[in-house]
């Protein structure tokens, strides 16, 4: 087993301890799925990053000096609606991506499993689902 378990890191020797009880960093994002394995599967391609952790109940990814993306089942998972509705379950985060040319990150995603969203609020930004729901945005930096 990877030294990382469950979104926790053991504290590097460089990183002084914080005695004040404010977080040292965001260790991690954990998206709910009713099978974490095909859910990082998809992320895996959309975002090339690699797997350090694969249970058949959670597994997380990480890329380069990133924060990992972590996926648990949750079997009663129910994908969220966007844009948001009343009577439907509510979308609780998005995930952000920075690209630097959309058009390309586009033809990227929907090769690698995504869908593009109907409702689109802004000309600069793409808004897709993954393939159980999870709303996530790619955008340019400028």
């Amino acid at each position: 087993m990877s030294e990382i378990q469950h979104g926790r890191l053991p504290q590097r020797p460089h990183e002084p301890a914080r005695k004040d009880g404010v977080p040292r960093a965001l260790s991690g994002v954990v998206l709910d799925a009713p099978d974490p394995r095909a859910l990082a599967a998809f992320y895996r391609r959309l975002l090339g990053w690699e797997t350090v952790e694969d249970e058949s109940d959670w597994v997380s990814l990480k890329g380069p000096g990133s924060t990992k993306l972590s996926f648990q089942t949750e079997p009663e998972y129910r994908p969220p609606t966007w844009p948001g509705r009343n009577d439907r379950q509510q979308m609780m985060l998005h995930l952000d991506f920075e690209v630097d040319d959309l058009e390309a990150a586009h033809e990227h995603a929907v090769a690698a499993g995504a869908t593009l969203a109907g409702f689109q609020p802004q000309d600069d930004v793409r808004v897709y689902t993954d393939p159980v729901g999870h709303v996530f945005c790619l955008f340019t930096g400028d």
